[in-house]
């Protein structure tokens, strides 16, 4: 079984409103209601690709109960803990001339409830995967990608991270089979600034050095680079299309890689359905489908 962890998930309020102006009252022309935040978006799209997930974290409140029937809706599967401080936090990204985010707190989470949390992940058994990613919010602690990493070392799970610094640089002992940092946040580790695919590669390669089995690099429109546990390094520039929105392309990427090796044990396919997912995701004002990926994946030479 596969299982995502999202800290502070939340309900993405999307909309579009022409020449928006501070200071006044301003309309909408289109609106958006999703779930949010990034191990949410990896499981919903590992059901679109037809992959069982589970996904796990916290919720409060009647966002918390919206969100998971908007799950339900998308066919995925969520047990997460029920926190009884606060709500789920609401995200607001408005789209104008430019783009604006304004995003929720999140709920207050207490020692039990963490508690409640691992022992829900203390059922993991060999074989599973475990997919966390995202920021950890101020009210949990900074150390919690360790914690159950740390607990859960040895138990043939599989550990896939997506975060940024020191969340992901701190877990790297832990070998995770797979990291996705995007060339900014790999830049910001090593404090360099990567453009290029070819330039990724030296900084990958210190983090395999450091405990990671297989670093996945997302790059944009400059597309996306893998170092694999095997030695090869495989480098490729994204499909072409029209970018609509960047939000959740870095979790599909995550999502279509593990369908693409799950499926077949190779990291050439694993790294190119992984890149067409992550395209397709930026292509549309929706996460990936199934039918999406599979006509870009048509395209790559």
């Amino acid at each position: 079984m596969i299982y995502t962890v999202t800290f502070n998930p939340s309900i993405d309020y999307i909309v579009r409103v022409k020449n928006f102006k501070p200071d006044t009252l301003n309309r909408t022309y289109y609106e958006q209601i999703l779930p949010g935040g990034k191990g949410i978006n990896v499981s919903i799209v590992l059901g679109n690709l037809g992959r069982e997930s589970t996904a796990l974290g916290f919720v409060a409140g009647f966002t918390g109960r919206e969100l998971e029937d908007r799950l339900a809706d998308c066919g995925v599967k969520s047990e997460f803990i029920h926190v009884r401080e606060g709500f789920t936090r609401i995200n607001v990204k408005m789209k104008s001339d430019g783009e604006t985010e304004i995003n929720g707190m999140g709920p207050k989470i207490a020692d039990d409830e963490i508690d409640a949390l691992f022992a829900k992940l203390d059922t993991l058994k060999q074989g599973d995967i475990l997919i966390i990613s995202g920021s950890v919010p101020g009210t949990l602690p900074g150390d919690m990608y360790e914690r159950i990493l740390s607990r859960l070392q040895g138990r043939g799970i599989a550990f896939i991270v997506d975060a940024e610094k020191d969340l992901l640089v701190n877990v790297l002992q832990y070998h995770p089979f797979l990291i996705k940092p995007n060339h900014h946040e790999l830049g910001a580790i090593f404090g360099v600034d990567l453009k290029k695919r070819g330039e990724v590669v030296p900084c990958a390669k210190k983090l395999q050095e450091k405990g990671a089995r297989n670093v996945l690099i997302s790059m944009g429109s400059e597309g996306a680079v893998l170092l694999a546990e095997n030695g090869e390094v495989f480098m490729s520039e994204a499909p072409k299309g029209t970018l609509v929105n960047s939000i959740g392309a870095g979790d599909s990427m995550v999502a279509g890689f593990m369908t693409g090796y799950l499926d077949t044990g190779d990291y050439d396919k694993a790294f190119r359905t992984g890149l067409c997912a992550g395209s397709a995701s930026a292509f549309s004002t929706d996460l990936a489908t199934k039918e999406e990926v599979e006509a870009l994946l048509k395209t790559l030479s």
